[in-house]
């Protein structure tokens, strides 16, 4: 169990944001797993296809499913809520290398312990230096030796495996985050840091100032310093979280994003009958359409109406109060209203 203790400063500081970087490595966690879950099998099995024969060594080296630890310098935090690929790429060129060998001398460490203790892990002066063969392969052992170097191919692999695994997909994958981050961001203005906890996995626990995180192979006490945590939300790591909480960098947990178990399957909601005779067919398959937050070009293409029959629609809909409206970077998102939920579960 990890126990993370806050402050006022520390909510004051709490912030959403998705991570383009971490989904490259949750995602390469999930492709080197033993058993991934069903309900990825399509994207697994067609982007294994894509990846064949691709020299991806080093990235797939440092991401090991079977040590409890993950090299925080793979996946930093993000500087803005809404990062792209390259964005956070540029945060990872601009790793230190002494922070570099110091994340692998933890992951040394991990790779010798099966449990892990956040007392031993941040004390960089109890972790001496890996040992040849402590380290996962001898391109890592390359890495620890010249780290400017490693870290530039680094990033060039991560951007080869994106354009393969991840970018045919991202459109529906940014999606669901995007509705996500809209989700933790009313669950906050609602019901404050309580709100915003409750429901992330169940693992986490909030109560008194203080998030219970269950972890199988590591525990640890930490207080919170000013710092907050930042929240980040994953299409790849359900049904676990992931915390980073090893200094110096913000401690960071990334959760299951909501709706990712429809991430790879069209299933929106039936149209029922007599809605659909109230507000017109088209209208109601817009809001069934709506299980998780779309833009208008994806409902067009989804409904087969036009962009700008779509937006008529979602005009009135949210004139009615039944669907709202969030920008996120340059998209506008649209999603259903707690009433338009309600006609649709009267309907059934």
């Amino acid at each position: 169990m990890l126990k993370l203790t806050f402050t006022v400063a520390d909510l004051a500081r709490t912030r959403l944001a998705m991570s383009p970087l971490w989904e490259v490595v949750a995602s390469i966690r999930l492709l080197k797993s033993p058993r991934p879950h069903p309900f990825h099998d399509r994207w697994a099995r067609a982007t294994r296809e894509r990846l064949a024969g691709t020299a991806l060594g080093l990235l797939f080296d440092l991401v090991d499913p079977s040590v409890w630890y993950l090299a925080d310098f793979l996946s930093p935090p993000p500087n803005s809520p809404l990062p792209d690929l390259e964005s956070d790429l540029g945060t990872l060129r601009r790793v230190p290398p002494e922070q570099v060998r110091a994340d692998l001398d933890v992951l040394a460490y991990a790779r010798r312990r099966p449990f892990g203790s956040l007392a031993e892990a941040q004390r960089p002066r109890r972790l001496r230096s890996p040992r040849p063969g402590e380290l996962p392969s001898s391109r890592v052992a390359e890495l620890y030796a010249d780290p400017v170097e490693g870290i530039t191919r680094l990033a060039d692999q991560i951007a080869t495996y994106w354009d393969l695994a991840l970018a045919p997909y991202w459109g529906r994958i940014r999606t669901v985050l995007d509705g996500d981050l809209l989700y933790r961001g009313r669950r906050l203005g609602q019901a404050g840091p309580a709100g915003l906890f409750e429901d992330l996995a169940d693992g986490v626990r909030w109560q008194d100032g203080t998030l219970s995180i269950r972890h199988r192979r590591f525990h640890g006490e930490r207080k919170l310093a000013g710092e907050g945590l930042l929240l980040t939300p994953s299409a790849f790591v359900w049904p676990t979280v992931y915390s980073s909480t090893i200094p110096p960098w913000q401690p960071t947990l990334t959760y299951p994003a909501r709706g990712v178990a429809a991430l790879w399957h069209d299933s929106p909601r039936p149209t029922p009958p007599g809605l659909a005779a109230v507000l017109g067919r088209s209208r109601a398959v817009l809001l069934g359409q709506l299980d998780v937050p779309r833009s208008t070009t994806e409902l067009a293409a989804r409904t087969g109406l036009t962009p700008g029959g779509v937006s008529q629609h979602l005009t009135a809909l949210r004139g009615a109060g039944l669907v709202t409206r969030h920008r996120s970077g340059r998209t506008v998102l649209y999603a259903r209203s707690a009433a338009a939920d309600a006609l649709l579960d009267a309907g059934t």
